[in-house]
């Protein structure tokens, strides 16, 4: 568990939020690494053999140029046609090497994008962090868009810019030769004296480059600022038209649908004013990209002009260094070119590394442990709670010294006012909730299932929401059929195969009654129900839990609930009672269960050596309690 958490929080060991793109080439990187695919570095051998190949077939149209162009100006009409006809294997080399960049392009692309996928998915769905994430503060918001949009950006523009930049290196270091040869030296007359500048187009070339980039970096530099606000204007209005669809029920009984509108309406504003922002940049950059692509053709053409008409360059000479000066202008100015795709690549980077960097700091820590709570395993009690103490996210506390021991088969009912933290310590059962003191032990092995108040409906077939979180093909139609008939949901095993909206076709109680089925079909040893037959009248209630004692008889059941009635399916009833410093357990009712039962459950607490469960029980007022617990052996 160390190493794999030193592996995930090594990228931002040393890099913080202020150096975000450096953190970002940290996780991204080890597509390269040693635990990256050989395929990498494959694709990338393949690239740069390409972009070579295309370099050499840029060069050769380059010389193309000037020989039929000098051919033309000596109407030598054989050359003529001989360069006519070399035109076409130079134009098939041409498109097969842009052919094969591309498909190279994007299937590296493709698998780099799945890799970091893979790792952020991972990340972000392991050891609760997907819920923890949204209650804790950092630059985080909006994981889903992140990992959808951002990374396939960050994923995507990264490769096209590499290859761009060295097809860029490499042109300028091949066609300055070109220029430097082909257009030689020039003489100018300053001031009564005559000046030799040798290289004059290579100068020329890079005057004009370093103007060019610098007006670039001056009028788009807020570029990437407006960018990164854009996506994040985005990813809320995204957010905010999926939350209205999936609560597009009560939202429709409560006739809220002009308060929801004029809510998306302003989220679409933000939408437009951070678009509007880019625009404006974009303008600015396009002004000097689009200046700058229609004076690079003719400026060397005119700079040429006079030696051509002196006859010190033929007419192909200066079309050979018309188009290298727009080779080499064209890799030189290389950052103006692309300028609005780096910015839109650092500001979706800057977002991808936000969120690792939030997920590593959960899992620091997990890691460290300090102000989280302990997990364990227990020899004997099904479950134990050692002086647990469980806070906020922002440090208030919510439950105070809480110590329990359930053994197993027990039976615990766990009551309290609202906002004492029940759900809560519902969750830091689970293991989602972290925040807090103590340690919480489970007996070795022992499978846990939660049913929370709303159950969680996959997307899919029904098949597989019953099945769930265990996959559907692994369940045969048979179990489920027999599990649902358990919970009064027969009628649905017909529609086992149906992919439907299941989340807005059941009601508030047949999901309820889904959710015990998952109890039925996995048989776990430990059930945790979180108010979990709220939406049930008494009469379904009540066939619920009995059918669930008498299938789940040795199990152990911890369930949170208000109902008096739940109190005749259960061992014991322990109150949360609110304080000053967090909620306490304030009492502990034990009831009479069926003839044995409470020995047994004594005699397994003396031999574990936890005296609390060896104290008389206590005998509860309803007589109908007792009759409904002693049905449930």
């Amino acid at each position: 568990m160390h190493d794999e958490v030193t592996t995930e929080t090594s990228a931002y060991s040393t890099c913080g939020p202020a150096r975000p793109l450096r953190g970002f080439w940290r996780l991204a990187g080890g597509f390269w690494g040693r635990r990256g695919p050989l395929a990498s570095w494959l694709f990338s051998a393949a690239l740069l053999l390409v972009v070579v190949v295309g370099l050499a077939a840029s060069y050769g149209m380059n010389v193309w140029h000037r020989v039929i162009f000098d051919a033309l100006q000596s109407r030598d009409s054989s050359t003529v046609l001989a360069l006519s006809m070399l035109y076409v294997p130079l134009l098939a080399l041409s498109v097969v090497v842009s052919v094969a960049q591309l498909c190279l392009r994007m299937s590296m692309q493709r698998r780099w994008r799945a890799w970091l996928n893979h790792r952020l998915l991972d990340r972000w769905l392991r050891n609760g962090r997907c819920y923890q994430l949204d209650l804790v503060a950092g630059p985080h918001r909006n994981a889903e868009g992140r990992i959808a949009d951002d990374a396939r950006i960050a994923t995507e523009a990264p490769v096209e810019l590499a290859i761009g930049l060295t097809t860029a290196v490499l042109s300028a270091a091949t066609f300055v030769v070109v220029l430097w040869t082909v257009g030689g030296a020039v003489t100018v007359e300053i001031a009564g004296g005559a000046v030799t500048v040798p290289g004059f187009l290579v100068i020329a070339a890079a005057i004009y480059a370093a103007l060019a980039s610098g007006t670039m970096f001056l009028i788009g530099r807020r570029l990437i600022a407006v960018s990164e606000h854009k996506n994040q204007a985005e990813a809320e209005y995204r957010y905010g038209l999926a939350r209205l669809r999936e609560n597009a029920e009560g939202i429709a009984l409560l006739k809220g649908e002009d308060e929801e509108r004029r809510g998306a309406e302003r989220s679409f504003l933000a939408v437009v004013a951070a678009w509007r922002d880019v625009c404006i940049q974009s303008m600015r950059t396009t002004v000097v990209s689009q200046t700058s692509g229609y004076v690079a053709p003719i400026l060397p053409i005119i700079l040429c002009a006079s030696k051509f008409l002196d006859g010190e360059l033929t007419l192909g000479e200066v079309m050979q260094a018309a188009s290298a000066f727009v080779l080499v202008q064209s890799a030189l100015n290389w950052m103006v070119d692309n300028y609005p795709r780096l910015a839109e690549w650092v500001a979706s980077a800057r977002r991808v590394a936000a969120l690792d960097t939030s997920l590593a700091s959960l899992a620091r820590a997990e890691a460290a442990r300090h102000g989280r709570i302990g997990r364990g395993d227990h020899r004997h009690a099904a479950l134990r709670l050692r002086d647990v103490s469980l806070l906020s996210a922002d440090g208030a506390a919510l439950v105070a010294g809480a110590g329990l021991v359930v053994m197993p088969g027990e039976k615990l009912l766990l009551t309290g006012a609202a906002g004492t933290g029940k759900s809560t310590l519902v969750r830091a059962l689970a293991g989602v909730w972290p925040w807090g003191r103590g340690r919480i032990e489970l007996r070795a092995d022992a499978n846990l299932l939660v049913l929370p108040q709303r159950p969680y409906l996959p997307a899919g077939s029904l098949r597989r929401i019953v099945s769930y979180p265990d996959a559907a093909e692994n369940r045969s139609a048979g179990d489920i059929a027999a599990a649902l008939r358990k919970v009064d949901l027969g009628h649905l095993a017909a529609r086992l195969d149906e992919d439907a909206p299941w989340d807005r076709i059941l009601s508030g109680g047949e999901k309820q009654r889904l959710a015990f089925a998952r109890v039925f079909l996995t048989r776990p040893d430990i059930v945790v129900l979180d108010e979990a037959t709220a939406a049930l009248d008494l009469p379904s209630q009540d066939r619920l839990m009995k059918r669930l004692m008498g299938e789940l008889s040795d199990a152990t059941v911890v369930s949170v609930g208000h109902r008096p009635e739940l109190a005749a399916f259960h061992h014991r009833t322990i109150a949360l009672a609110p304080g000053a410093d967090g909620a306490t357990l304030a009492s502990d009712v034990r009831h009479r269960a069926e003839a044995g039962r409470p020995e047994r459950l004594a005699e397994s607490a003396r031999s574990a050596g936890d005296p609390c469960l060896t104290q008389p029980y206590r005998v509860p007022h309803r007589q109908d309690a007792f009759e409904l617990v002693a049905l449930q052996g």
